[in-house]
């Protein structure tokens, strides 16, 4: 059955009836909490010192990108669950690196700044002015200056959005949202010649190597899973921190419409994503960062009166069943988690079993899909 991404409420509803003839439902709030415990535990007894340097192929700080997504979800799981040691965790990572960024006060760089996310909410818990300095000086400095073609990869839309909607909440100043938007629309529509948004599909090129002449095997566009994963967690953290009203609001919503009605058809029936979201021959199979993710914007868009839950839930029920029983060992090491790169062949073979070169990220996505199918109501 092959549906246009875009297709109306009832293409989608007539998906939904069709594929899910018997409908999954979703476990009791108590049994998506002790999943996000025990992949949580694991983690944290894996890394029991927050400042440790990570070390694959060389060594990094640990306030890289890919911890801070970590955090992410750390900070949206306890704000479900207020255990002390969540806050203490989060702070120690703060305090050892000085709440400092990878590359300085004066780096422009969406990974380096996606640590300032949970410096800013853990500012937000106790106003310590430490906890602010560093991420608001290169914020403030990306304000005042005129560039505006630094999100080049769309991972960067998450990695920095967010941090830019914070401090213009926090300081009730427009002009964050003025020039995040600024940096944003040009990613969507000048980068890569035309943009890296293809509206006729409702899907991102991750970067400029994947526009079009580029396609994948099967001859259609490369649209990885997890790349547009990171698209759908930009605009739900906008959405959620911004104001009703915001300066581009509206763009920011009516392009995460569009881009839930064109995921909902591509889930497989096993309820994942494929890396490759248009062509599930090329190393197609379960993944779960993408999976999470998208699990994460729809929960959102339902508990936030976007989306239809009579089309949604069976979608995201199904994609967290998958992932609880079918990622999540018993100990709580999450497998089918795609490592770090920019497209499908990245990262592979991602099997049950295989450890990805970060282990961080995959469980910050996971607990942002949890935290937010627990606020569900049923």
């Amino acid at each position: 059955m092959r549906i246009n991404p875009l297709a109306g409420r009832l293409g989608l509803l007539m998906l939904v009836v069709t594929l899910t003839v018997q409908a999954q439902k979703l476990p009791a709030k108590k049994d998506i909490l002790t999943k996000m415990t025990l992949v949580n535990a694991y983690f944290m007894a894996s890394w029991p010192d927050p400042g440790k340097e990570i070390v694959t192929n060389k060594t990094r700080p640990s306030n890289i990108w890919t911890r801070s997504v970590y955090y992410e979800g750390l900070m949206a799981l306890y704000g479900i669950d207020k255990k002390k040691p969540y806050y203490n965790y989060a702070a120690e990572w703060g305090e050892k690196h000085q709440w400092g960024l990878r590359s300085g006060v004066n780096t422009r760089n969406a990974d380096d700044q996606c640590c300032g996310q949970t410096y800013i909410d853990l500012y937000l818990i106790d106003k310590k002015p430490e906890r602010l300095h560093d991420i608001k000086a290169s914020i403030d400095a990306m304000v005042k200056s005129d560039k505006v073609d630094d999100w080049n990869w769309v991972d960067a839309l998450q990695m920095a959005m967010p941090v830019f909607a914070q401090l213009g909440v926090l300081e009730n100043d427009p002009s964050y949202f003025e020039k995040m938007y600024q940096i944003y629309i040009y990613s969507k529509t000048k980068h890569g010649g035309n943009g890296l948004y293809n509206p006729k599909d409702g899907l991102w090129w991750r970067d400029k190597d994947f526009v079009p002449p580029y396609k994948e095997p099967n001859g259609k566009d490369c649209y990885w899973s997890r790349g547009n994963g990171w698209v759908v967690a930009a605009f739900v953290r906008v959405l959620d921190i911004m104001p009703k009203g915001a300066p581009h609001r509206d763009e920011y919503e009516k392009t995460y419409l569009d881009m839930m009605r064109a995921l909902a058809p591509l889930q497989r029936t096993d309820g994942f994503w494929n890396v490759s979201l248009h062509d599930p021959a090329n190393f197609g199979g379960k993944e779960l960062t993408g999976t999470a993710l998208f699990t994460y914007g729809m929960a959102w868009g339902i508990n936030h009166g976007l989306l239809d839950g009579e089309i949604y839930k069976p979608i995201i029920a199904k994609a967290w069943n998958a992932m609880a029983s079918e990622s999540v060992h018993p100990n709580g090491f999450l497998g089918y988690v795609q490592g770090t790169g920019k497209e499908p062949k990245d990262g592979q073979p991602v099997t049950y079993d295989s450890k990805p070169d970060f282990e961080d990220y995959g469980l910050g996505c996971f607990l942002l899909a949890g935290t937010e199918l627990y606020k569900m109501k049923k």
